[in-house]
């Protein structure tokens, strides 16, 4: 479902992607790991098409990225809701970019409220949420449309259990319908949980690519695997 090769972005003296390589097949959940500055926030910003690369290719169902965001789900590390007006209306403007209309929107939006436990906050401006269901709510309209790729960055970062949990759910559920899924986090139990595959970076590659049971033959847990990868080829 996703494929990139060789992706190479500089900003100015400083390079974000060097060698980017990455393949991510229908029903897969790939967690994307590494310290800050190692590329991950910049691959999505350019699978979404929000960036273009330098060089290299990324295809997402065969497409490029410019003729693909109806194949796209994205949660990006910061919220991006629009505080003033309520949690549906944030949802019908997000379902509605991503082609859902009538009956197939309220549908979806009923849906992935209840799958989210947004159910009773529908009616409620964004700007007067906890942070744990704006989390949700984000989470929501990524998922809205059942995207067949879904990038989420960062998704539970300062969520409370609940949140945590009920994304963590509805990611599982959502990649056993045949979507990829790419989970970048710190939070490396999250991995464990989703039973992610995984790609850890460093200096805008990826290093290491496979199972968890495949990556942890050398080491114990995960975090020793993380800061071993991060630390060779710092």
């Amino acid at each position: 479902m996703l494929t990139a090769y060789d992706l190479r972005k500089r900003y100015g003296a400083s390079t974000a992607l060097d060698g980017f390589d990455l393949t991510v097949a229908p029903g897969e959940i790939c967690g994307l790991i590494g310290h800050n500055g190692a590329g991950k926030s910049t691959f999505v910003e350019i699978v979404t098409g929000l960036t273009r690369p330098d060089s290299g290719t990324v295809t997402v169902g065969g497409l490029p990225p410019a003729r693909a965001r109806h194949l796209v789900g994205v949660a990006p590390q910061e919220i991006a809701l629009y505080a003033p007006v309520t949690v549906e209306r944030n949802l019908r403007l997000f379902g509605g970019l991503a082609g859902l209309r009538g009956p197939r929107l309220r549908a979806a939006i009923d849906d992935t409220a209840a799958a989210l436990d947004l159910s009773d906050v529908l009616g409620k401006p964004v700007g007067l949420l906890s942070g744990g269901q704006r989390r949700r709510t984000q989470a929501a309209a990524a998922m809205l449309h059942r995207p067949p790729l879904l990038l989420l960055d960062e998704p539970t970062t300062g969520a409370d259990p609940l949140t945590r949990t009920a994304v963590l759910t509805l990611v599982r559920d959502h990649a056993a319908t045949g979507a990829a899924v790419v989970y970048t986090t710190h939070y490396l139990p999250e991995l464990v949980e989703l039973r992610a595959t995984l790609a850890v970076c460093a200096r805008g590659r990826v290093v290491a690519r496979g199972s968890q049971d495949e990556l942890l033959a050398e080491h114990e847990t995960l975090d020793g695997l993380y800061h071993a990868l991060a630390v060779h080829h710092a």
